[in-house]
């Protein structure tokens, strides 16, 4: 291939030649020289350009990759001069400043022609300086870059001796990333100037041009790690820390492309590298931005030393991509900015090190404190207050531990018998009396085999692996438990519990262990209580009633068996409606009219429950496209992890709405914390504020009992705390019950969330809440749920319901 090469004089001395890249009709190189595909020449068009040119001038070529280069020159008496060298063998025809040299011995007036070929080259477009000069002028240009590459190797030299001696031991992550930039600028500009070939003649011409791709790779990417390990922790956004991790990598995987044009093309290579460098540079400005707005001192510093670079990294970028002309001052200008970054730098880590050290060890600090706190908020949501015992939430954590290591172990059901009637009769005190004797036996019985935890008002439950006879130890402990007497203060009394037990041997899950211990208890408590219980073939059957359940659901979605019931939730002052909630109903053909908590086992069911939820969410919707203007209110629905799996399944619901003429403000989704505890299967935090961003309500139900309540109040957008009807309960006559109660409406109001007292059945609930501040309740007080709701029933004056 013959391209034509132009010329444009700068003065006598030194001549620029910009290849044309225009390809004449002839594609062959000069007579007597290799021909082909693999070879490119480039050849003078007007060889009077170097007339000015005294002998022995000097012919200066961009450092390119290729695998042998030739120079022929003809003089003007025929005489053909050609200088043939292989890529990995140039000899001593290198110079600093990024150039190959060769001497060509006549004139320039005495030159007829001049042709420079390649073998292998990489592409001509990278190429971009070619220019004649006089062995005088050659030896100014070397000379220049000499003094300019010695002042900084130096300087970074120097940068890097001081700060591995001055904070040897004691190095922070942003030192690391500074002294690994200044090692990687100092192979840059050994290698990319030539200097290294004095040392190593070898690393020069291609391999040089290979080499400094990579190191402007690791060079980008470590500039950028630097900047956001410098910065002070909070002043910049996570999502655009991550956005500089990803180009810094993005510009370690394109140098390493850019070293070996066989696995990339070199013309896509270098495109590519440019295009990451601008990226990572643009992150960059933006962090230091934002860092600067967020208050950040340490990003001054930053930018007094880093602005110079940025700038002329901008300018060469511009260059490389053909938007300014070939000049060399810009390349000096790169390691002048370099120089005096590592020099700026050197001093202003030195300086400030004392103060970011006692800015990082108190943050440090905090973080432990804050580590500690959250640790023992977690202790503390994690133990029952008063037994001291695990609480439920620690024991499900447990029971999905042992499930995951596929332990052997044993769960115990443990209910209190006769609770009720203590209370009711010696008084609440009494009662707790009672749960704190049984907590400090049960907690005697605790190691690394047995867990035992309180999960309700009377409930206890244990698990104990099969291991060393630790289940023959419990049982053992809990029949002499039995009967055993306890006091308080005159009264005397004998404990009775009722067991239930089964093995993990018989579940496959979490759920239908602690299902089988639960048909265990039952049957102890049926046959007397009192008594312990082990889940055999005969309970076995009750379990496959469940599996009857499920099929019948499945026949009773076709029939058309699963309705919704209303009850109305009010405000407390007034009696007037605000909201409905929707109850789910089954009326199965023979066994009555169901609520959940009776064919619990059918919503549990992956596939059937998926789709009675379907169901449900249906005849919500179609509830509200046929509501009334004066029927108008917010209709509360419960969603289960199933229907919250992410984005999509948020804007498939918002598609449905739209598709029924339903404002999104008429919804309002009720979750409790174990929904959203479903973050392993799916992520319904993420479809919870697709849906409050476009209008849903969010209700967070049975508030309380769950675990971490705060966290989730803080991950997900909501508008409505509905505190559990547990607590309403028990407000008149259990202390801790008001006191958690005050607590929880304190709370909603402070953070602005509306708060619903669910359960209300007693006029006194009903004033002692109101005392309490709470505003919004429901209940059997004001109405049951029903099939047809009439909102008129809910709009009575609080004193008249």
């Amino acid at each position: 291939m013959l391209l034509c090469l132009g010329a444009t004089s700068v003065n006598a001395a030194e001549i620029q030649l910009r290849p044309d890249l225009t390809q004449p009709a002839a594609s062959a190189g000069p007579a007597g020289q290799p021909q082909g595909a693999d070879w490119t020449w480039l050849q003078l068009d007007d060889p009077q350009r170097l007339r000015a040119l005294p002998a022995n001038w000097h012919l200066l070529i961009d450092q390119v990759r290729f695998a042998e280069i030739r120079t022929v020159v003809t003089t003007a008496d025929g005489k053909r001069i050609v200088i043939a060298r292989r890529g990995n063998d140039l000899g001593h025809n290198w110079a600093a400043g990024a150039v190959l040299k060769f001497e060509i011995a006549p004139a320039g007036e005495e030159i007829r022609s001049l042709a420079i070929g390649f073998k292998g080259l990489d592409d001509l477009a990278l190429m971009r300086k070619v220019t004649a000069v006089s062995a005088d002028r050659s030896a100014v240009l070397e000379g220049r870059w000499l003094i300019l590459m010695g002042i900084y190797v130096g300087l970074l030299a120097s940068a890097l001796a001081y700060n591995l001696l001055v904070h040897f031991g004691q190095r922070s992550s942003f030192q690391r990333f500074y002294l690994g930039w200044v090692t990687v600028a100092l192979a840059y500009g050994l290698s990319w100037s030539n200097l290294g070939a004095y040392a190593f003649p070898g690393l020069a011409g291609p391999l040089a041009a290979r080499l400094n791709n990579g190191l402007v790779g690791m060079l980008i990417a470590l500039a950028a790690l630097f900047l956001i390990s410098v910065l002070e922790r909070r002043t910049v956004p996570q999502r655009l820390v991550t956005a500089v991790r990803f180009w810094a990598c993005a510009a370690m995987v394109a140098g390493i492309l850019a070293i070996d044009e066989r696995l990339v093309p070199a013309s896509v290579s270098d495109l590519l590298l440019n295009v990451v460098m601008i990226c990572s540079v643009g992150t960059s400005i933006a962090v230091i931005s934002v860092a600067a707005w967020r208050g950040s001192r340490v990003v001054w510093i930053y930018m007094v030393g880093w602005t110079p670079v940025i700038a002329v990294f901008a300018l060469r970028a511009a260059r490389n991509f053909g938007l300014t002309g070939q000049n060399d001052w810009v390349d000096m200008a790169t390691f002048g900015s370099i120089g005096l970054e590592a020099m700026v730098f050197s001093f202003a880590i030195a300086s400030r090190f004392i103060v970011l050290r006692k800015e990082r060890d108190a943050a440090e600090a905090s973080a432990r404190g804050m580590e500690i706190e959250r640790e023992t908020l977690q202790r503390a949501a994690h133990s029952d207050f008063l037994t001291g015992l695990g609480n439920r939430a620690l024991f499900h954590a447990q029971l999905r531990e042992l499930f995951g290591r596929r332990a052997t172990f044993t769960l115990m059901l443990i209910d209190v018998d006769y609770l009720k009637d203590i209370n009711d009769r010696q008084g609440h005190d009494a009662g707790d009396v009672l749960l704190r004797h049984i907590g400090e036996r049960l907690g005697v019985l605790s190691s690394d085999q047995v867990s035992c935890a309180r999960i309700g008002g009377d409930e206890f439950a244990i698990l104990c692996e099969d291991e060393l006879g630790a289940r023959l130890l419990v049982i053992d402990a809990l029949d002499r438990l039995q009967g055993a007497a306890w006091s308080h203060g005159s009264f005397q009394g004998s404990l009775s519990l009722s067991i239930g037990s089964a093995s993990s041997l018989g579940a496959l899950a979490p759920t239908d262990l602690f299902q089988q211990a639960d048909i265990a208890l039952y049957e102890a408590k049926r046959l007397g209580r009192g008594r312990r219980l082990e889940f055999d073939g005969r309970l076995r059957l009750q379990t496959e009633n469940r599996v009857d359940l499920i099929r019948e659901a499945t026949a009773g979605l076709d029939r058309a068996e699963f309705a919704l019931h209303f009850q109305p939730i009010v405000h407390l002052g007034t009696g007037k409606l605000v909201s409905v909630e929707a109850l789910l109903r089954w009326n199965h053909p023979e066994r009555g009219m169901l609520t959940p908590d009776s064919f619990g086992g059918v919503m549990e069911d992956g596939d059937c429950g998926a789709a009675v939820q379907k169901r449900v969410i249906d005849l919500a919707i179609h509830e509200l496209s046929h509501r009334t203007r004066e029927n108008n209110v917010a209709l509360a629905v419960n969603f289960t992890a199933m229907d919250l799996r992410g984005r999509e399944s948020a804007e498939h619901l918002l598609a449905k709405l739209r598709e029924a003429g339903v404002a999104p403000g008429s919804l309002c989704i009720e979750v409790t914390e174990g929904t959203i505890l479903a973050k392993s299967v799916n992520d319904p935090t993420a479809a919870l504020r697709v849906l409050h961003e476009a209008g849903v309500q969010i209700a967070l139900d049975d508030f309380g009992t769950g675990y971490a309540s705060l966290v989730h109040l803080k991950e997900i957008p909501v508008d409505i705390l509905k505190i559990d009807r547990s607590f309403i309960s028990g407000l008149l006559d259990d202390g801790e019950s008001e006191e958690i109660v005050r607590a929880v409406i304190a709370l909603g109001h402070g953070l602005k969330k509306r708060v619903v007292a669910e359960g209300i059945e007693t006029r006194a609930q009903m004033e002692r809440l109101r005392e309490l501040g709470c505003i919004y309740g429901q209940g059997y007080l004001f109405a049951h749920p029903s099939a047809e709701f009439d909102p008129a029933l809910a709009c009575r004056p609080a004193s008249a319901a």
